[in-house]
């Protein structure tokens, strides 16, 4: 057990389930003699709902964190780069990729159990949004152990930020670095991130088509699943109108054998009279014919 496998089983869990794992991971940490382990893990905070949502976007959805984090460097080099057109160009994709994502991250919580609401999903959007600006926050979100939602920083940062100017050992401002003068030098860069630009904005693109095509083979998938339950419902009932039959043919068939056994004994019971009186008709008969010959010979 280590500190790192241990946050990255909890900061998976809802955030109901966060502190009783974190607490029974802390006795087993103590009961094995890691005390400082043990105090390492009680030190873990539980994420707030967004938090969490946006925890699972990165594990769940690896394709479009590495899009966001490389959306995230083309736009802060731009921002470097002082080229408002294209920052304008992108802005509005950047804004889409990071709802649709926001959304995402949404229904990743709903199919793992916890709803998350508008205030939530904003959060998570806000958060993305701060990836997208400060490559610190970047780094934080993809570790997926946030334990609550980024913020996003007063104006656009560079990728890498300095300071206007360093003090020296003497106390006076150190020079700023070699400036870029050649006009040459400074199209030839404008350009280059201009490429990166377009770059991380086909990247956008792709994300979101393939965004489109995700949300198209779910709605495929939830039409399949609702005519294989109406199929299954149909079978069912199917069946249990078969089972009613089944009863009542089998309900028929004894009352018919019931029927039959009561027929046939009473034809047994109708021959066995048919016979006596046969006999008796003959003993009948004969005790007739004597009476009648007895009675001619006395006359």
């Amino acid at each position: 057990m280590d500190l790192d496998g241990v946050a990255d089983e909890l900061y998976g869990l809802p955030p109901g389930d966060f502190t009783t794992a974190r607490d029974t991971r802390a006795k087993a940490a103590r009961a094995a003699g890691n005390r400082e382990l043990a105090d390492e893990i009680r030190r873990l905070r539980r994420p707030t709902l967004a938090a969490w949502a946006s925890n699972l976007l990165v594990r769940e959805r690896p394709t479009e964190v590495r899009n966001l984090l490389q959306l995230g460097e083309g736009l802060r080099q731009a921002h470097q780069d002082l080229d408002g057109e294209r920052l304008r160009e992108l802005s509005v994709g950047q804004h889409q990729l990071t709802f649709a994502l926001a959304r995402q991250a949404a229904d990743l919580a709903a199919q793992a159990g916890r709803s998350i609401g508008e205030a939530a999903r904003q959060d998570v959007q806000d958060t993305l949004q701060a990836v997208l600006a400060d490559p610190a926050a970047a780094e934080e979100w993809a570790t997926g152990r946030l334990t609550k939602p980024l913020s996003v920083p007063v104006g656009f940062p560079a990728t890498t930020r300095q300071p206007a100017s360093r003090a020296t050992a003497h106390g006076r401002a150190a020079r700023p670095v070699a400036k870029v003068t050649d006009l040459d030098e400074a199209r030839a860069r404008r350009d280059d991130a201009r490429e990166r630009l377009r770059h991380a904005q086909r990247q956008a693109t792709e994300a979101q088509q393939e965004l489109r095509a995700c949300e198209e083979e779910l709605a495929a998938a939830e039409k399949e699943q609702s005519r294989a339950d109406e199929a299954e419902r149909q079978a069912g009932q199917r069946v249990a109108d078969l089972s009613r039959q089944l009863r009542d043919v089998e309900r028929e068939q004894r009352q018919a054998h019931e029927t039959a056994r009561t027929a046939r004994d009473r034809a047994r019971a109708a021959d066995r009279a048919a016979r006596e009186a046969r006999r008796r008709a003959g003993d009948t008969e004969a005790r007739a014919r004597k009476l009648a010959e007895r009675t001619r010979r006395s006359t």
